[in-house]
């Protein structure tokens, strides 16, 4: 799902959008039986069928892909008004004979680029996709290649007015209180400077861009695979256009009514409804606890005690004390930050044991001088290969708008649905007392995951989205919405595909307790189970669980895998002027302990 560390907002349902009581009887492709579906609204019908299907002037571009960009309505209660662009990238079908349709993707977020995605279509997907789709994916408004939400006049005042977020998240007075200043500049710099196309980027706005988009690539009916944020995405569209899926997959799941939050939950933190942060404390404390089972020989952190309490020993050391490595200093966000984005891969225990090791050695008074020195060395290394390879990436992915300095507006984009999708509390002061709170519900990561919304306090941000969906979100579709969950997410919390799948009638459940954010690609039963839904419309069995290809710490862990969406993309990037996110797209900023 989302952030790098942040995260949604609105509020009244709208009059509009309350479901047509008109139904239509369709086949479930699971089971070949009638299935009886909600239609959709005529409201919502009206205001996207009446926008004329547009003419997509496909180009050949990077190699093997094809581009396009097309004008979409800003506000699609007025179709003649002011437009944005939206950027489109498809990768055709191997076999044109055997071609099904379009495969739109999405990778997150929010502010993941679909372009991207469907650019690494050849090294994401299998044969049958490849062979069967036309893999599309589409930069929501505001993001990459399509129009830019830019919340500052100039890098200069954007550089200036955040500079209290500069941390992974804040800890203590002091810091706490620059983190809101900038949160709160962010915020009022969105809803004057940022508008209109702030006001107009919540994922309501994403699904109507989204079916306009699959009638100009000539589907009647969409077929979608959307991971982490991407799932908030499939399911507004299943409750908006409930009538027009052919097949949908959600991977990495975020509960829309916790997204969304209701009269009841609009004063909590985003995440203390939707707690990832409890989906990353899981993760890390089985991490830890089987690292204890395994042993120093496959774990060397468990030859210093019980990983579960040294890792707490470590965190207090840090929050009491930053050390300082060979001029860089690791403080206990960083650690925190650090552990989390080594949690979002499969094999990242590869990386947290060493990590750890050698923290643990460098700030143990017991460890010999000579052995802590190796430690902070090797502790050094690993952070400054970590920062070259940010700066590559900012090198070749940066934004360069006609200001002739770097504007990255990834922080503009993702909040400008963050905040436009749902309820957060009123006053950016409070966030100390909540994310405190958050820590002692979901040690360590309640307060990185809390911070990450400030920027929506609503003493800050003003700017709203009348059109925005705040629900219902248990409509009858067209086709079943195969959610996947895995057990150990440390973004999309297991629980929110296990009550999203009760919530949408008819859906089915795949869990598998795989290890990483999201799971195709993660277990070669999910990845097959995923692939034949999309082909052929045959769902896994109720109740199927499958088991992750890499268990952390085994005799046999399984093979390594290559994190998906870390295709070579830079192509894209170069002399085009668009920032290409990883597809987990909420891995925090910290370069602490090689994070990837």
């Amino acid at each position: 799902m989302r952030f790098g560390p942040r995260i949604l907002v609105a509020g009244v349902v709208a009059a509009a959008l309350v479901p047509a009581l008109t139904v239509s009887a369709l086949a479930d492709p699971g089971t070949g039986r009638a299935q009886v579906g909600d239609t959709t609204s005529p409201v919502e019908a009206k205001r996207v069928d009446r926008v004329p299907t547009p003419k997509l002037g496909w180009y050949k571009c990077y190699d093997y892909a094809e581009c396009a960009t097309v004008r979409l309505p800003l506000d699609y209660d007025d179709p003649k008004g002011a437009t944005t662009e939206i950027a489109v990238l498809r990768v055709k079908a191997r076999n044109a004979k055997k071609r099904i349709g379009s495969l739109f993707v999405n990778p997150g977020g929010p502010g993941g680029q679909g372009t991207a995605l469907a650019y690494g279509a050849p090294d994401i997907f299998g044969a049958d996709v490849l062979d069967r789709f036309d893999v599309v994916g589409f930069d929501p408004r505001g993001v990459g290649f399509s129009s830019n939400v830019t919340c500052f006049k100039s890098a200069r005042e954007q550089t200036l007015a955040m500079t209290g977020m500069q941390v992974p998240f804040p800890v203590g007075a002091k810091e706490q209180a620059a983190y809101i200043k900038s949160g709160k500049a962010l915020g009022k710099g969105c809803s004057t400077t940022g508008k209109p196309l702030s006001g107009s980027m919540s994922t309501a706005e994403a699904a109507r861009d989204m079916d306009v988009l699959r009638r100009a690539v000539g589907d009647k009916k969409l077929s979608y695979l959307g991971f982490s944020y991407g799932t908030a995405l499939a399911q507004y569209y299943a409750n908006m256009f409930p009538d027009r899926l052919r097949v949908m997959v959600a991977d990495g799941v975020l509960n829309p009514v916790s997204w969304a939050g209701t009269r009841a939950t609009g004063g909590q933190l985003l995440d203390d409804r939707l707690k990832s942060a409890d989906g990353s404390y899981k993760a890390l404390k089985e991490m830890l606890v089987r690292c204890g089972k395994a042993g120093k020989k496959r774990c060397s952190f468990a030859a210093y005690g019980d990983p579960v309490k040294n890792f707490d020993v470590l965190a207090k050391r840090l929050k009491a004390k930053p050390v300082e490595i060979e001029g860089a200093k690791i403080t206990y966000a960083d650690l925190v930050a650090g552990i989390l984005g080594l949690l979002y891969y499969p094999d990242g225990y590869l990386s947290v044991d060493p990590s750890l090791t050698d923290l643990w050695k460098a700030t143990s008074p017991k460890v010999e001088a000579k052995e802590a020195e190796a430690a902070r060395h090797a502790l050094a290394t690993r952070i400054a290969q970590r920062r070259a390879e940010v700066a590559q990436q900012k090198k070749s992915a940066a934004n360069v708008l006609a200001k002739g300095f770097p504007y990255d507006n990834g922080l503009d984009a993702l909040s400008g649905v963050l905040c436009t999708d749902g309820a957060h509390p009123r006053k950016a002061g409070d966030w100390p007392a909540l994310t405190a709170a958050s820590d002692k519900r979901a040690p360590y990561f309640g307060s990185g995951w809390g911070w990450s919304t400030v920027q929506c306090a609503r003493d800050g941000w003003t700017v709203r989205d009348e059109d925005a969906y705040t629900g219902p979100f248990n409509r009858r579709t067209s086709a079943p919405v195969l959610f996947v969950g895995d057990y150990y997410d440390p973004a999309t919390n297991y629980d929110d595909a296990v009550s999203s799948s009760k919530l949408l009638p008819g859906s089915r459940l795949l869990s598998s307790d795989s290890w990483g954010h999201t799971a195709y690609g993660t277990s070669a039963c999910v990845t097959g189970a995923v692939e034949t839904y999309l082909v052929s419309g045959k769902l896994p069995p109720a109740g199927k669980v499958c088991v992750g290809d890499v268990q952390p710490f085994a005799k046999d862990p399984g093979a390594a895998l290559k994190p998906r969406g870390q295709a070579d993309a830079s192509a894209m990037a170069a002399g085009h002027g668009a920032k290409l996110p990883a597809v987990a797209t909420r891995l925090p900023s910290s370069v602490l302990l090689g994070t990837r």
